[in-house]
């Protein structure tokens, strides 16, 4: 299924004038959480990493009838007697959404940890190490593909444990406290939707313990924030403890099973050696062409060489080297090389004043949530517009990310494989307004990541699929505006994301949610 590039050309002179502006909104305040529909058949959508929904044994809830259950509605009334303007104010911030607050806690801590580390007085430089994670450099540093695969293990893992959550919700229909005891106050939607095991503690449990894993210095601020998140719901009157107690036990049991799997993927091994990195660079110059070389100075080994290598979730390694790769980039030597090298300088000479917001706009460089978490941004936005379930909130952030995590394997891989120079290096008159990255140029990160998410979110909220593809243009044009790449690099990264979307696609096709 591939896409005509000019048609995103032809979106971009219909509605680019206008994506940037929507884009800028930072400010948009969230709406406690109100789905449209309740998606009682979630746990018939097909999982991720699970075999089942029943996987994990949820036991079956005490009857609300029961001593023990009254003692619980009593206490979500001794929380609630004298309410301070703090609680209301943690209620009404976790009402908007567990996926949706705990995507964004995940950017928050990319944002934080996007720093790479200054080199060693001897001019090395210091890897972060996940066993010290305290020590400097701190682990991790979250750079683009760093934070792809983060947001793509919370998210795969958050839709596992709501599906299966999903299905222990109709088998035992045990109904939500406020509508057992109509005295309590409801500072929540109220809905229909079975409140046991509690969806936001399914949330809870899974999304700590995958964060703990990625981000393992900040497990205080993890668990301040998993304790806020459970104290809102008891507050809100949406959960008796028993509901949240299990919830949270599914969910730290599911991410159990993709932390494990974070563990296998390779991505532990994406720094290469120098053997290795010298490899790299002989089969460039044996090729005729000219290697990749770090503008650093001192020169700094280039980011996650051997990431290529990770393993991805919507196609397996084969399908990524014969069907997805970029082909060759022209020749260091070619006349087309040669072209595209002397528009970059032009760019880089006679920028407009469009083009230099357009740069920075996309940038997502050192002490942002990168590019994935733009489109992550993006999402959430336009998600909370859709008014969807928390747990098709979840399938959505899935495949999104699923499909980031999988374009920044692919770039990488192509990036690695070319070890293609970038044009300051061949030509030292090009000068960029947004930094330049320390890693090969062929392919672009952003369009690759760009292709996808737009690829992606268009099958998802069709009617935009304009606005996205304009975007993704736009993202890619922002590196040659950059002088960070050239056309080569921006083209064919943006047709290998939409072939990593296409994947997504497929899956989103057959997961039993459309």
């Amino acid at each position: 299924m591939k896409r005509n590039l000019l048609l995103y050309i032809i979106f971009a002179s219909v509605v680019l004038g206008s994506c940037s502006k929507e884009l800028t909104d930072t400010s948009l305040e969230f709406t406690t959480l109100n789905p449209a529909s309740q998606d009682l058949n979630a746990g018939t959508w097909r999982p991720i990493l699970l075999t089942g929904p029943t996987e994990f044994a949820v036991p079956a809830p005490i009857a609300t009838t029961s001593p023990d259950y009254v003692a619980q509605i009593n206490e979500i009334k001794t929380w609630q007697a004298e309410l301070t303007a703090e609680e209301k104010r943690i209620v009404k911030y976790w009402g908007a959404g567990a996926v949706l607050r705990w995507n964004e806690i995940m950017r928050e801590l990319v944002a934080k940890h996007n720093r790479p580390p200054f080199q060693n007085e001897d001019g090395t430089y210091p890897v972060p190490n996940a066993a010290n994670p305290l020590a400097y450099p701190t682990f991790p540093f979250a750079n683009p593909p760093y934070a792809a695969r983060a947001y793509a293990y919370l998210s795969a893992a958050t839709y596992d444990a709501l599906v299966a959550a999903w299905h222990y919700k109709v088998v035992y229909n045990r109904p939500a406290p406020y509508k057992v005891d109509g005295s309590l106050q409801v500072l929540i939607a109220k809905s229909d939707l079975p409140s046991y095991p509690s969806e936001d503690a399914v949330v809870i449990g899974v999304s700590a313990e995958i964060l703990k894993l990625l981000f393992p210095g900040d497990q205080d601020f993890i668990q301040q924030k998993a304790e806020e998140h459970r104290r809102a719901r008891i507050l809100s009157g949406a959960n008796v403890r028993s509901d949240l107690e299990a919830g949270e036990a599914l969910g730290k049991s599911i991410a159990g099973k993709f932390v494990t799997r974070a563990r296998g993927d390779r991505a532990g091994a994406a720094v290469a050696n120098q053997t290795i990195w010298t490899q790299m660079e002989n089969d460039a110059i044996a090729r005729g062409e000219t290697p990749w070389i770090s503008q650093e100075s001192p020169i700094r080994p280039g980011m996650l060489p051997l990431f290529g290598r990770v393993r991805t979730w919507l196609f397996d390694s084969l399908t990524m080297v014969t069907t997805i790769r970029a082909p060759a980039p022209p020749s260091t030597s070619s006349p087309q090389f040669k072209s595209e090298l002397e528009e970059i300088y032009q760019f880089s000479k006679n920028p407009s004043a469009e083009q230099i917001r357009i740069t920075h706009f996309w940038a997502d460089g050192i002490g942002t949530y990168t590019p994935p978490g733009h489109w992550n941004a993006i999402a959430s936005e336009d998600f909370v517009k859709e008014n969807y379930s928390e747990v098709r909130w979840a399938r959505n952030m899935g495949l999104l990310n699923m499909a980031l995590m999988d374009a920044a394997v692919t770039c990488w891989d192509s990036k690695y494989f070319y070890f293609n120079p970038r044009p300051s290096q061949m030509d030292p008159r090009i000068k960029s307004v947004a930094g330049v990255p320390n890693f090969p140029s062929y392919t672009s990160g952003h369009s690759t990541f760009s292709g996808a998410a737009a690829t992606i979110l268009s099958h998802i909220i069709k009617p935009k699929a304009a606005v996205y593809n304009a975007m993704a243009l736009e993202a890619s044009l922002s590196r040659m505006y950059g002088a960070i790449h050239y056309r080569s690099d921006c083209e064919k990264g943006l047709e290998a994301g939409i072939k990593v979307g296409d994947y997504a696609i497929l899956r989103a096709r057959t997961d039993g949610a459309e």
